[in-house]
């Protein structure tokens, strides 16, 4: 029969059982203690509370085990719950949830680095009450966090208000202070890393944003709680753990949002394309289908959702178009503005936008065909504006192919008016067929002129006369050395005209050029009659040397039929009216004026005096200087003509200053 077991065995074995079932760190003493009352030998008791000890070293080494296993699994479900996270925002507020929890601190939070300002920023937290302290922004090396993210190490404090460690700053702790925290851990947010230098709490110096072993500062992780604590180093350990797999998490989240928006810039970059491309085919379609300005203007208009305009290089209308075929109701521009932005978008080689509208040059290499404007829309994205310039080139192309149709036109019935300034009385009724079969009523009022510029721009100036005559019923031909143009008769004076077509033909052929203007005239016969008057107008014009002019026959009178075969005005001028012109420059005087009143006046002196509000002596003594400048016989019949005529010209040839009488 064996013997019972000797007490210190029984006791060791209560103390196996109490490390086994995890009993409260005082159930151990009491064994000591009850073997003590019941009179255990000394030797004993002594190997018993050595037991003791060691039995309570290994609960606490068992206590330790199983709190890193729980850290370790929290770890795990954490790496777990971020992997499967793609959204930022939900990757951060997950962070510092998990922190909060796995640290039982009172807030966690979060910063991130900004690259462009330098510093670092609050973006996401938990448990936080304070506005103020959600929207600090850490320069580096500033406060706890600042000094982590420029040292890339983890820092710790029981309190972080009395820490001299840190630069303290004012706007950090209002922050700090506002939200009431006092003991706080920082960790820094490292990626290409294995792991934060000093990650059990040691403080060293670091680059700013680069950890010990290169690895990239991103952030930084915080756990706070409000009143003093102390954070062991196992602490620091794991919250470190946690920020290694945050910041692989951040930038998985950030690479899957930058992929998504690369993915979305794409897809809308080629649906752009695509639309581009649509809208260029059904454009060049309808050129190429003989579709009209208009018909282009509103298919611009409804692919952009705005009306549109076209106008040519003077800001004429050519069309107009609102949104859906509508009436057109926007306000245009005045033309020079028009023109002035066309300019500036084709300095620009893009669409501008000018007086609430975009503006895209209208281009044929260098030459300006006119200019596109979009109405309504204030904003325009990149791709529709690539649209609204590639309708511009669609436009040119338009403008060209109807400028070629016209050129073509215009030689056909440039032989008609060959034919009507050679031959208008051999076959007047024939004439009058051919003009009716190409668009020219000659039997109706018309008007003609006659232009001409330098040798050296001759060539351009019949191409000039095609485009000025563009949209109009009017036709030219190039007879004589001149260009000839044929225009109907819209009741506007023969002069006002002629002047305008010197302003549009020298902006196109970049040299003045001259136009005598002749009619109105209907008929074959009488518009070859028209034709002379109006290149006898042109050559007076150029008799008086007013190059670069236009005007009617009616407006320079009986001097037109005078001057129309060239006679040199400037001499016969200079001969009859040279010593009085000499005498005016030369002493600031009025002779002239004073001689051609006397004429107008008929030869009254009191007349005279009243047209020039002078005294009659005054004008007594001009005639007298006159009389001594001309000689003896100036104011009879045959030379008072000749100087009445002189003045005439020397007024007409636009050299005479009037001054005013003195």
């Amino acid at each position: 029969m064996s013997e019972p077991p000797a007490p210190i065995a029984a006791s060791i074995r209560l103390l196996l059982d109490l490390v086994a079932r995890d009993a409260p760190a005082e159930e151990y003493g009491a064994v000591a203690a009850r073997a003590r009352l019941d009179g255990m030998r000394p030797a004993d008791l002594s190997e018993l509370e050595a037991a003791t000890g060691t039995a309570l070293r290994i609960r606490g080494a068992l206590r330790q085990h199983r709190r890193r296993e729980t850290e370790l699994a929290a770890l795990f479900d954490t790496a777990s719950d971020l992997a499967a996270l793609r959204d930022l925002d939900a990757v951060l507020q997950s962070i510092v949830r998990r922190a909060r929890m796995l640290l039982g601190t009172d807030t966690a939070y979060l910063t991130l680095r900004d690259t462009e300002a330098g510093d670092t920023y609050m973006r996401v937290t938990d448990g936080s009450v304070s506005p103020l302290f959600q929207n600090l922004r850490l320069s580096y090396g500033d406060g706890l966090g600042g000094l982590v993210a420029q040292t890339a190490c983890p820092y710790a404090t029981p309190d972080y208000r009395t820490d001299e460690r840190f630069r303290h700053t004012g706007s950090i702790d209002e922050g700090v202070l506002d939200e009431g925290l006092v003991g706080i851990l920082g960790v820094p947010l490292l990626l290409g890393s294995g792991g934060p230098a000093g990650s059990r709490g040691a403080i060293s110096s670091g680059v700013k944003g680069r950890g010990g072993d290169g690895g990239e500062v991103i952030g930084v992780l915080f756990a706070a709680d409000r009143t003093p604590r102390p954070f062991t180093p196992d602490e620091v350990a794991l919250l470190c753990s946690l920020a290694a797999h945050a910041a692989i998490a951040i930038d998985t989240a950030k690479a899957v949002t930058d992929l998504a928006e690369a993915s979305t810039v794409i897809q809308a970059h080629a649906a752009a394309t695509q639309r581009a491309e649509e809208a260029h085919d059904r454009l060049t379609d309808l050129v190429l289908r003989g579709g009209d300005l208009t018909e282009v203007a509103a298919a611009v208009a409804g692919l952009l959702d705005g009306a549109i305009g076209i106008h040519d290089p003077q800001g004429r209308t050519l069309a107009a178009v609102s949104r859906g075929g509508a009436p057109f109701v926007h306000r245009q521009p005045a033309p020079a503005d028009l023109m002035r932005y066309a300019a500036d978008a084709n300095a620009a080689a893009r669409a501008v936008f000018r007086d609430g509208q975009w503006h895209c040059a209208v281009l044929a290499g260098p030459e300006l065909l006119g200019s596109l404007v979009l109405y309504g829309r204030k904003q325009l994205d990149d791709p529709d504006r690539r649209l609204f310039e590639r309708a511009g080139v669609v436009t040119a192309l338009l403008l060209l192919l109807s400028r070629s149709v016209a050129e073509t036109e215009n030689r056909v019935r440039g032989e008609l008016v060959t034919d009507l300034l050679t031959a208008a009385g051999r076959d007047p009724a024939g004439l009058v067929v051919r003009g009716r079969r190409l668009g020219v009523e000659l039997d109706r009022p018309c008007l003609l002129l006659v232009a001409e510029t330098s040798a050296e721009c001759h060539d351009k100036l019949a191409g000039a006369a095609v485009s000025h005559l563009f949209g109009s019923d009017g036709i030219s031909a190039e007879h004589a050395g001149a260009v000839v143009l044929l225009l109907p008769d819209h009741g506007v004076p023969p002069g006002e005209v002629a002047r305008a077509a010197v302003a549009h033909l020298t902006q196109l052929v970049g040299a003045p050029v001259t136009v005598g203007a002749g009619g109105p005239a209907a008929g074959p016969t009488a518009l070859a009659g028209a034709y002379g008057e109006a290149l006898r107008c042109l050559r007076a014009l150029q008799s008086l040397g007013r190059i670069g002019d236009g005007a009617g026959t009616l407006e320079l009178g009986f001097l037109g039929v005078l001057l129309g075969n060239g006679r040199d005005v400037d001499a016969f001028v200079t001969a009859t009216l040279g010593p009085l012109l000499e005498y005016d420059a030369r002493r600031g005087t009025e002779l002239v004026r004073t001689l051609e009143a006397y004429f107008a006046c008929g030869g009254t002196l009191t007349r005279t005096k009243d047209a020039l509000h002078l005294h009659v002596n005054t004008v007594v003594q001009r005639l007298d200087r006159i009389h001594a400048l001309l000689g003896p016989g100036w104011n009879e019949p045959e030379h008072a003509l000749e100087l009445q005529l002189a003045l005439r010209l020397h007024l007409l040839s636009g050299k005479a200053a009037v001054p005013r009488a003195r």
